[in-house]
């Protein structure tokens, strides 16, 4: 038997570890992704309880979870340019420090000014996760495998989703959602030291696709600020984020207020719909992966999953407007969910895909903030109705309607034809 010599063990040894790299990446990624958002929906779990304790109202808790997505999309504006120029290690790493320790100092909150500050600080800190994740699922795997890369990512959001319902309704049943609170950003800490510690980000010898020059903010602002697909993919993604947002900042008080579901029935039925989001998620990536495989564009196959995602989720969130039981609004809900995440993943695979590697990060931020921006209404304009009409039907008859624009959006303005930046050499690695 021949040994291997030479070029042939270098290739070997450069595999390995590029194999174990892209494991390690989309490990603490999916990790870091439902630290992330048990912390994002822990506010929503604890929602008529903290009212309670703390005599809000619904506007004033609306403006809690809001606070938090107004500053995640305005955070997201440092970032074009910048994450590109210092790398995920250390802006993901910063950004899981600030959001664990605003999460665990939310246990000790003594009134509403100081909450909202601490609801600020969670959304400035969790800004960096999905520029940092489409960042590095882009450079570390090839388009054969990125779709799946993706998926496995961004279903950390709706398996963090789905599991915080049962288990942090569990654990402020027994401790309280203060102690909740501080648990969680304990966990997310030590999630923060374990990126820091493994993740490597810098590309070396092993990959044939050479790292390009990385763009100023000035720079990524103009050129991207000029491109229609790059508006058309903004106010579109505003449709899938005001749809997502809606569902987990309001979802556990609409089974108590409107279906009147006890607190710890809340925990469980709450959880069917993120993972139904989750399945969604995952079928996008099998999906779009197959169809590139055979010869499909993958900007067509992802703008396409989108617009088909977006219109169904619309019709489905429509449906549980006038439910007449909980079990079609559970269901109503579940499907929502499904088609919202099969769309939103090809979303940030549609970034991957019509964005040249310089430009995938700011891309995604900027894209991040405009989004925010349109979906930070859903909390707030929904307590608000709340506080009016005791339902929830309008609500989510705008909820639809936005997520109809989005779609229309992503259909008109956001094509490949539209974009005209750049393309490096299509990347070897696999």
């Amino acid at each position: 038997m021949k040994s291997l010599k030479g070029p042939q063990m270098m290739d070997r040894s450069h595999s390995v570890s590029l194999r174990r790299h892209q494991t390690v990446t989309l490990s603490l990624l999916f990790l870091a992704g439902v630290v992330n958002f048990l912390d994002r929906s822990s506010l929503s779990i604890a929602n008529t309880t903290v009212r309670a304790e703390m005599h809000l109202s619904g506007t004033q808790m609306g403006w809690l979870l809001s606070a938090f997505s107004l500053a995640y999309g305005i955070a997201q504006l440092p970032l074009i340019g910048l994450l590109d120029r210092v790398g995920t290690r250390s802006i993901l790493g910063g950004g899981l420090i600030l959001w664990s320790a605003a999460q665990a100092l939310t246990g000790i909150v003594p009134g509403f000014a100081t909450f909202l500050v601490l609801r600020v600080l969670l959304g400035i800190g969790e800004a960096p996760f999905y520029p940092s994740g489409i960042r590095s699922t882009r450079e570390w795997f090839s388009s054969a495998t990125r779709g799946r890369a993706t998926a496995i990512m961004s279903s950390s959001q709706t398996i963090g989703l789905a599991i915080a319902p049962p288990i942090l309704t569990w654990i402020m049943l027994s401790v309280g959602w203060r102690a909740m609170f501080i648990l969680l950003g304990v966990f997310g800490l030590i999630v923060a030291v374990a990126w820091i510690a493994f993740h490597r980000a810098r590309r070396d010898t092993i990959f044939a696709e050479p790292e390009p020059p990385p763009v100023v903010l000035e720079s990524a602002w103009k050129t991207l600020i000029r491109q229609r697909a790059v508006w058309g993919m903004m106010l579109g993604w505003g449709g899938v984020n005001y749809t997502v947002w809606l569902y987990l900042a309001w979802l556990p008080g609409y089974l108590q207020d409107q279906r009147h579901l006890s607190l710890a029935r809340t925990g469980w039925v709450a959880a069917l719909p993120f993972l139904f989001g989750a399945l969604g998620m995952l079928s996008s990536g099998v999906i779009s992966d197959r169809l590139a495989r055979t010869g499909w564009p993958l900007t067509t196959v992802h703008r396409r999953n989108i617009v088909c995602g977006m219109v169904a989720s619309a019709g489905c969130t429509f449906v549980v407007a006038y439910s007449q039981s909980t079990m079609q609004a559970v269901a109503g809900i579940s499907m929502a969910l499904f088609f919202i995440h099969f769309a939103g993943t090809s979303g940030w695979g549609y970034v991957q895909a019509i964005s040249p590697l310089r430009y995938v990060a700011s891309l995604g931020a900027l894209q991040n903030f405009a989004s925010f921006m349109i979906a930070s209404a859903a909390p707030v304009l929904t307590g608000w109705l709340l506080d009016r009409t005791h339902s929830f039907t309008i609500a989510l008859g705008i909820c639809s309607a936005v997520t109809l624009l989005g779609a229309l959006s992503y259909a008109t303005l956001a094509g490949p034809e539209g974009m005209h930046l750049e393309q490096e050499s299509p990347a070897s690695v696999v």
